[in-house]
């Protein structure tokens, strides 16, 4: 992967990461792919790092996996081999295992590390997200849009079921009917009826959505970092979990909370009536 293909950015504690293929709107190398995980891991280990932001260049967020590409970088999330350009390239001999192979350790992998990341992370959808692109929007724990934001299930139109993760993050995210329609008819959704449904937090101008999306990566990273980790866990697993587990979930979590720095300095701001500041940590 050239290194350009996705840009890494800091500014004070927010991470920015780019993805930077304009002219092939984005669509996701195994490499790149890769690249993501590896940053979001980083940013989960890293104290420096209070806030992550992810977005795209040119009119594409994400158009999804990159399935024009040969040997691994066709790795077609379907995992058929199929030679999409129609050069006549035989395909790899395959083997039962080998596409949900493909998968778990691919598009589905992506996917659990935006949902794992220890930072609170923002898509700020530039322009078109489908397939795994719209998935990794989805994934993240706030959603910004720009008015020119299209999402798309594209799968259907390609006669796939929908992965990374789709099958998963929507029914919780719109309910199982919504996600049933949105999946059976492959039709794009504009920004507006995206936030309608809620799928994103917010549509702003294509011209503010940089500053938003640092405005509100900014107000995250002045928070109470270890805080929102543990709330992020909490919500992701609430709806796998019955009440009792939830609940057991959430007392362990303040528990840990109680000592962090953050939340004495929480408490202690609170009883003097002084604004806190948090570090982190």
């Amino acid at each position: 992967m050239a290194e350009h293909e996705v840009l890494r950015s800091t500014g004070g504690p927010v991470l920015t990461v780019t993805l930077n293929r304009p002219e092939a709107l984005n669509a996701l190398t195994p490499d790149q792919r890769e690249r993501l995980v590896e940053l979001l891991s980083d940013a989960s280990a890293d104290p420096a790092v209070r806030a992550v932001v992810l977005t795209g260049t040119g009119r594409g967020f994400c158009a999804g996996a990159d399935l024009r590409g040969t040997g691994a970088g066709a790795d077609l999330q379907t995992g058929a081999g199929a030679d999409l350009r129609g050069t006549g390239t035989t395909p790899d001999v395959r083997i039962a295992g080998d596409v949900a192979r493909t998968l778990r350790t691919g598009a589905q992998r992506l996917i659990a590390a935006v949902l794992d990341c220890e930072k609170p992370v923002i898509a700020a959808v530039n322009g078109t997200a489908a397939g795994l692109g719209a998935h990794l929007a989805f994934a993240c724990d706030l959603v910004l849009a720009a008015e020119s934001a299209r999402f798309i299930e594209v799968f259907v139109r390609r006669g796939l079921v929908p992965d990374a993760g789709g099958a998963y993050l929507l029914p919780r995210l719109v309910g199982p009917r919504r996600a049933k329609e949105l999946m059976f008819f492959g039709d794009a959704l504009t920004a507006a009826e995206a936030e309608r449904t809620g799928l994103v937090n917010r549509v702003v101008p294509d011209g503010d959505l940089a500053g938003t999306a640092r405005a509100w990566a900014d107000r995250l990273a002045s928070g109470p970092t270890r805080a929102l980790a543990l709330t992020k866990q909490l919500v992701n697993a609430s709806l796998d979990t019955d009440r009792a587990t939830a609940f057991a979930a959430e007392a362990a979590a303040q528990e840990i909370n109680m000592t962090t720095r953050d939340a004495q300095e929480g408490l202690r701001a609170f009883l003097k009536r002084e604004t806190p500041h948090y570090e982190g940590h």
